[in-house]
């Protein structure tokens, strides 16, 4: 494959020929190889060799979650002697998705996380603590490893969970960085805190954040998640990253905390509204990518589900590339209630705040006329009106409307988030009649 880690720092024009190249090769290949983009190509009366532009893309339908799940081996580039390995998306807005990496898109992942880490402040002299599963069919932990591996840091792979054995690590190992879902980071704080352990003068002074957002937007201050992980400990160093297995690649926030970054050889990047139309800078729109270089599965137009903003102006760092909003939320996930249009996040946020909320979970069903209803589950081992009304108040201070309260146990809330195929947390069930 082609590598250009320079291009990030070229002017924008040069970014978007650059890009344009890589397009025009990523249309012949879908052209000669995929049954899928072949069938579209023709139902659509597309001459593929007429799109030579980013804005030529707009000529051509999307592809979304519903296509991969109804024709998941057309989307298949490749014989099945050049698969090298089988993962699955996490099924968070339906049916888990099948996809296959050759030894080209493998080394492509490695690349990917090599310019993130380096996105992030990561050099050879880094030892990174992998604090993420690298099983259970999951893309990211793999490509975390070998990203590693290729830049040159030390990896101990200790995966999710186990924070005695993440302390005994640290302070066997003493890794400099750590990849973690940053939730899990309080319950490090915890478990440190309640076994004398002066975390704050550990070896760990960076993380790089997955799965979960730690800034608001605009302002990109942090929220209430990293807000809490800042308070107990000041000096660690939080790097947000967004990818999906769909575009085997990632957005990784650089030393401005202000946006994840591009990487222009690897994907291309739309906002689109809903009639799949580009929406104006300073405009919320649905992050749709094209992949580039990719050979088993690659993918064109792919709307992710996932609402952020752009920003196009360069950055601070040196690199002119887009970056990425925090993910306002996932459009299949937004909530119509009682007048007011809310993503789960905005939910997450404020119940973030609450000290007396040990963890929760989100549900939104349709209730007996036919509109959205939320119910949240606290789990809390403090149950009174006092608490109840509490949590109602903020809500109706932040979001002026106030969903249903019950209270359960914290272990009760664990068991539901932590569902048996689940490779992350899950805070927000969808149970709507759609």
């Amino acid at each position: 494959m082609k590598r250009n880690p320079q291009i990030q720092f070229a002017s924008q024009q040069e970014i978007k020929q650059y890009q344009e190249g890589l397009l025009v090769e990523a249309l012949q290949y879908l052209k000669a190889h995929s049954l899928f983009y072949q069938r579209m190509f023709e139902e659509h009366h597309i001459d593929v060799d007429k799109i030579r532009t980013i804005e030529d893309l707009q000529q051509l339908p999307v592809t979304t979650k519903t296509d991969l799940q109804q024709y998941n081996d057309d989307f298949i580039c490749v014989p099945r002697e050049k698969i090298i390995d089988y993962i699955t998306t996490s099924g968070t807005l339906g049916t888990p998705v099948s996809f296959v990496l050759t030894e080209n898109d493998l080394q492509r992942l490695s690349y990917n996380e090599v310019l993130s880490f380096t996105t992030a402040g990561c050099t050879a002299n880094d030892v990174m603590q992998l604090m993420t599963t690298i099983d259970r069919r999951f893309m990211a932990g793999l490509a975390y490893f070998m990203g590693a591996r290729e830049l040159g840091m030390g990896v101990c792979r200790v995966g999710n969970g186990i924070p005695e054995l993440q302390w005994d690590t640290i302070n066997r190992i003493h890794p400099t960085c750590g990849m973690v879902i940053p939730s899990f980071l309080l319950k490090l704080i915890d478990y440190a805190e309640r076994n004398g352990i002066d975390y704050r003068q550990s070896s760990l002074k960076k993380c790089i954040c997955i799965g979960e957002s730690l800034r608001t937007y605009p302002d990109y201050e942090l929220n209430t998640l990293g807000k809490r992980i800042r308070e107990h400990w000041s000096d660690i160093e939080m790097h947000s990253t967004y990818a999906s297995t769909e575009m085997q690649s990632s957005f990784t926030e650089c030393n401005q905390f202000h946006g994840g970054h591009l990487q222009p050889d690897l994907i291309i990047v739309e906002f689109l509204d809903d009639d799949n139309n580009p929406v104006a800078e300073g405009e919320a729109g649905e992050v749709t990518i094209t992949t580039l270089q990719v050979e088993g599965m690659p993918l064109l137009r792919f709307k992710t589900g996932d609402i952020c903003y752009r920003h196009s102006e360069p950055c601070a760092c040196g690199r002119n590339t887009i970056r990425l909003s925090p993910v306002l939320g996932r459009k299949g996930q937004m909530i119509k209630y009682k007048g007011t249009t809310l993503y789960p996040p905005a939910l997450f946020d404020i119940l973030e705040n609450i000290p007396a909320v040990k963890n929760y979970v989100v549900e939104v069903y349709t209730n007996n006329i036919g509109t959205d209803e939320i119910l949240i589950r606290v789990g809390t081992e403090e149950e009174s009106e006092r608490l109840e009304k509490e949590i109602k108040d903020l809500f109706r201070a932040k979001i002026r409307v106030a969903p249903t309260v019950r209270f359960v146990s914290p272990e009760h809330i664990t068991q539901l988030q932590f569902p048996p195929m689940s490779r992350k947390p899950v805070k927000f069930f969808d149970l709507r009649k759609h």
